[in-house]
């Protein structure tokens, strides 16, 4: 029996299948499956994959034996399946890599997130320890300025002092918080400049 099946036609074997005939299926299987699998391979360089793809083509055939229209030569079918299959396996590689990708900019800006948060609490903390170290008018001075977001003539006003000795005194905290803070210049380069 398996002499007259191996010289039958691939539409015969076909047929064969259809009635459930697993000595035909078995037959259209060693004849195609080393080329399906060289074909596979040849596209997704993994033996792994190719040999995956070409066994679940087969397992689909079986499987859908009597429902499954062919309507070009067998071999044209299997060879057409296969491609479709290795496009089908480029594009879940390219939607896995997509989303690492994604998952990778995540985490960084997450990181980055983070550590931002942290400089700016540290640097926040080194302008508020400056400030408290400033003279006591000078620190007035200072936090009506930027704090309160006071004119100068307003400052002057409420301190009963010259709109110039407002200016004398920001000056000098000014000056005396970039000096203070000038090992902190990297960091706020880093978050102004992100």
């Amino acid at each position: 029996m398996i002499g007259d099946i191996s010289r039958l036609s691939d539409d015969e074997l076909l047929v064969l299948i259809r009635q459930d005939k697993l000595g035909a299926f078995k037959e259209l299987y060693s004849r195609y499956w080393k080329k399906l699998y060289a074909e596979a391979y040849k596209r997704l360089s993994s033996k792994e994959l190719a040999e995956e793809i070409v066994q679940e083509l087969f397992a689909n055939l079986w499987l859908q034996r009597h429902a499954r229209q062919i309507n070009s030569t067998v071999g044209g079918y299997l060879y057409n399946a296969v491609t479709n299959r290795v496009i089908d396996q480029y594009r879940k590689e390219m939607v896995r890599n997509r989303h690492r990708e994604a998952m990778m900019v995540t985490r960084a800006e997450a990181d980055n997130a983070t550590e931002d948060t942290i400089m700016l609490r540290d640097l926040t903390y080194a302008i508020e320890t400056e400030v408290s170290l400033l003279p006591d008018k000078c620190r007035q001075v200072y936090e009506l300025s930027r704090n309160e977001y006071k004119s100068n003539k307003e400052i002057a006003l409420m301190l009963g002092i010259s709109e110039k000795t407002v200016e004398n005194h920001l000056s000098k905290a000014l000056k005396r918080l970039r000096v203070g803070l000038s090992h902190y210049l990297p960091v706020i380069a880093l978050i102004l400049f992100k």
